[in-house]
C-alpha cells in the first residue's frame, strides 16, 4: 500500500458548488475509484486550497490511473469539477493536482 497527498486551489466563490457535489459523488465514479484499487480516499478543504489524500493497493498505479482518465462517468464529473478547480503555482508538466511529500507517518 502507498499513501498519496497532493493539494489543489478552489475559490471562495466555489466552496459551497463544490462541496455539495462531494456531499453526493456519483455512485459510477465512487466505483471506479474503488475499482482502480483507491482506498481510504478524503479530500480536505482549508480556505482556498485542498488537501487529497488516498491509499493505494494496487500493482500498477499508472495503468490504474490511466483506467480511471477513460471512464466515461468519471470524465463527465472531471468536466463538472474542473471549471471550479486552480491548480497550485508548484505544479509540474502533467499534474492537476500537486502531488506532495509525506513527511511524517505513524501507524
Amino acid at each position: 500500500m502507498k499513501r498519496y497527498g497532493s493539494v489543489l486551489g478552489i475559490p471562495k466563490a466555489d466552496w459551497a458548488e463544490y462541496e455539495r457535489y462531494h456531499a453526493a459523488v456519483w455512485p459510477e465514479v465512487l466505483k471506479t475509484i474503488y475499482d482502480c484499487n483507491i482506498r481510504n480516499y478524503s479530500i480536505y478543504r482549508y480556505g482556498e486550497l485542498l488537501f487529497s489524500y488516498f491509499e493505494y493497493v494496487g500493482n500498477d498505479y499508472e495503468a490504474d490511473t490511466a483506467k480511471m482518465a477513460e471512464d466515461p462517468k468519471t470524465q463527465e464529473w472531471w468536466d463538472v469539477m474542473k471549471p471550479m478547480q486552480r491548480p497550485v503555482a508548484e505544479i509540474t508538466e502533467g499534474e492537476w493536482w500537486h502531488a506532495i511529500p509525506e513527511v511524517f507517518h505513524v501507524d
